[in-house]
């Protein structure tokens, strides 16, 4: 199945703590943890089907805007956010260092 990346909806979902989308009927989703001033981005788990057809970058992209609208650290425990903050440098301010903070 081909997916049309416009049509997604990805919705916040803070009782669970996630961005999600369902496509027929499957969830695909990025989990987090968030604090006063930091958003810590867990993992991101797209449906098997749905794989390779760009939902794990739009979680993503939904995800960093929320944090860049509330004026929140990112620190990403997931590889694959991390390699698309590399990937869109537009973010990168976003991300914060793991110091020790």
């Amino acid at each position: 199945m081909n997916i049309d990346l416009e049509k997604i909806q990805v919705t916040h979902n803070p009782a669970e703590n996630r961005f999600e989308t369902w496509i027929e009927g499957e969830l695909s989703k990025l989990d987090y943890m968030e604090d006063r001033d930091s958003i810590l981005m867990m993992h991101v788990g797209v449906h098997p089907e749905h794989r390779g057809q760009g939902v794990a970058g739009k979680l993503t992209r939904v995800a960093l805007e929320y944090a860049r609208d509330k004026s929140l650290r990112v620190i990403p425990m997931c590889t694959y956010v991390r390699a698309y903050i590399n990937r869109h440098p537009e973010y990168a301010e976003l991300m914060k260092q793991q110091t020790g903070e």
